[in-house]
């Protein structure tokens, strides 16, 4: 019996210090992205500020298998994509748009709102833009949420970077 009380006080023991821990990580997890391109800031930002655009650079958008419904107007602020994943809804919405930066936020059921920053930057002395993607994701307070943030970076920072350089390929008018 002995054995047992001492084995459930480590055990809560152990809880209670993972908790405290996770008290002290953030609550937000910034991923960030950025590729340089040759073409203009026009050019490219016409390409993210219209979704029905996305299907020739980004992944989600070009699967044949994702059956993505598109708001009609398809650019600016409150234009929207929706799909299913495992069975949940997705739903990115353009929040604002202005001629270098689009704001965007994607929902899904269950889930925090992530944020979504595209900013497109002409660089000085050259005929390039840098296109950089900004994601905020928040976390609950739940220790096990908060120490799965150390891992989102990793997780969904090569699906951005994916998107980007296919971007890039797409504006250079590369296969």
């Amino acid at each position: 019996m002995r054995l047992i009380k001492g084995i459930l006080f480590a055990v809560a023991g152990l809880f209670v210090l993972v908790t405290l821990i996770s008290l002290l990580m953030p609550s937000q997890v910034m991923t960030v992205r950025s590729v340089t391109m040759h073409g203009s800031t026009s050019q490219v930002f016409a390409e993210i500020n219209d979704l029905k655009k996305w299907k020739r650079w980004h992944p989600v958008f070009m699967q044949d298998s994702n059956v993505i419904r598109i708001s009609d107007p398809s650019s600016g602020a409150h234009a929207w994509a929706e799909w299913e994943t495992n069975g949940k809804t997705n739903r990115f919405i353009i929040t604002s748009a202005a001629a270098d930066q689009l704001h965007a936020d994607l929902e899904r059921e269950g889930e925090h709102t992530t944020a979504n920053i595209i900013t497109v930057t002409a660089l000085k002395d050259s005929n390039n833009v840098q296109a950089e993607w900004r994601t905020l994701t928040k976390l609950k307070w739940y220790p096990w949420e908060k120490f799965s943030g150390i891992f989102v970076d990793k997780v969904t920072g090569p699906g951005y970077e994916l998107a980007l350089n296919n971007l890039k390929q797409l504006i250079e008018g590369k296969p």
